[in-house]
């Protein structure tokens, strides 16, 4: 049995109970202050929704790598800018949030679609989704060789390929799907195109771990807030928690203190990515509930208590605020933030347009809260 437990009753330190402790002697600090962090996997869906997440999102990063996977898919540069034109519009009045749009990729997706996104200034990523993978992935990549003149313009131009590294097949078991892909899937592409940029999204394994770690300079990862947190425990402690359930799902413990392992190391490679992906409360606690966490109203937090954890809060301005932006060669935010150590309890639920929305660990305490 996995070492670490989640107990509804006790939230995050029973989360992270046999988990890294700070390192012994270390004073806490009171406060933090970080150059300004950037989130480099979010989705804020659209309409309703949109309106519903965009300012908590606005709150807590200065940019944000946008999902291209609404229903339809952003597939062309023009999809794009009308998107980023209704994420501006639901931003509270004053916010300077930017939003980094990407493209969908598809079996048809064009080099001349590629030209035309490198030109626009605003969409600054491709996201490969094998069909099927997560939600609204329907219309992925069935077959990586068919976008290929694509990928190709990509690797010439230098735009990034951001993949969600699962393989689809049913065969495979879903806990083994991202080390399967690593393996069929990304370390091919990366023969065939040595020199393309690919951002190895939301990673959950160790073996992802040591692949992006062991690869060259132009592989990188996103690392979420609850796959550093909690391991597969969680989602079943207690009952079945469908709050705690994501694509790629949490991981055994071994898995979880590899990613802590990564995030805090210092490499470059590694980065935040929050990968908040809101749904109703009413399809989460479904009989097919959707793929999920929202974090994105407490995000650093979360990471301010993996890091602490660690005892490596001295890490995570690197990890949160200048890796991402390093990768993507775009300039670091020069304005900062304050994390202010104050004990707080997370909502139980949220306002999400007739809907209600339930944080992750909702109604848990954290020790750590954004200054206003």
């Amino acid at each position: 049995m996995d070492p670490a437990h989640v107990d509804p009753a006790t939230g995050l330190a029973a989360a992270m109970a046999g988990a890294e402790e700070s390192a012994p002697g270390r004073v806490a600090p009171a406060t933090l202050s970080l150059a300004r962090p950037d989130d480099w996997h979010l989705h804020l869906r659209d309409g309703e929704a949109l309106r519903a997440v965009a300012a908590a999102s606005a709150a807590q990063f200065a940019r944000a790598i946008v999902m291209p996977n609404l229903k339809p898919p952003v597939t062309t540069v023009a999809q794009a800018r009308d998107y980023r034109e209704r994420i501006l519009a639901a931003l509270p009045p004053g916010s300077d949030f930017e939003p980094l749009m990407t493209l969908y990729l598809t079996d048809l997706t064009s080099a001349d679609e590629i030209r035309r996104a490198v030109d626009s200034g605003f969409v600054k990523a491709v996201k490969l989704y094998p069909a099927g993978a997560t939600t609204n992935s329907d219309a992925g990549v069935t077959d990586i060789a068919k976008p290929r003149a694509a990928i190709e313009e990509m690797q010439r131009l230098g735009l990034p390929l951001l993949v969600h590294g699962e393989v689809t097949d049913p065969d495979v078991d879903v806990f083994d799907r991202e080390a399967a892909f690593i393996d069929r899937v990304l370390e091919p592409l990366r023969r065939h195109f040595p020199a393309l940029r690919v951002v190895l999204e939301h990673i959950t394994t160790r073996e992802a771990a040591q692949y992006v770690a062991a690869a060259a300079e132009n592989l990188g990862a996103t690392i979420t807030a609850h796959h550093l947190l909690y391991n597969r425990n969680a989602i079943f402690s207690g009952g079945l928690r469908p709050h705690w359930y994501c694509l790629p799902v949490l991981k055994r413990e071994t898995h979880r203190r590899a990613l802590v392992q990564a995030a805090t190391g210092g490499d470059p490679r590694f980065f935040l990515g929050t990968d908040s992906a809101p749904h109703p409360a009413r399809l989460k606690a479904h009989a097919a509930a959707c793929a999920g966490c929202y974090t994105a109203p407490h995000a650093l937090e979360l990471y301010a208590t993996a890091f602490e954890r660690a005892g490596a809060l001295d890490r995570l301005e690197a990890f949160a605020s200048f890796h991402g932006a390093d990768f993507y060669r775009l300039p670091r935010n020069t304005a900062r933030v304050e994390l202010r150590r104050e004990r707080w309890t997370i909502p139980e639920s949220l306002p999400f347009g007739e809907d209600e929305i339930v944080p992750l660990a909702g109604g848990e305490g954290l020790d750590w809260r954004l200054v206003a």
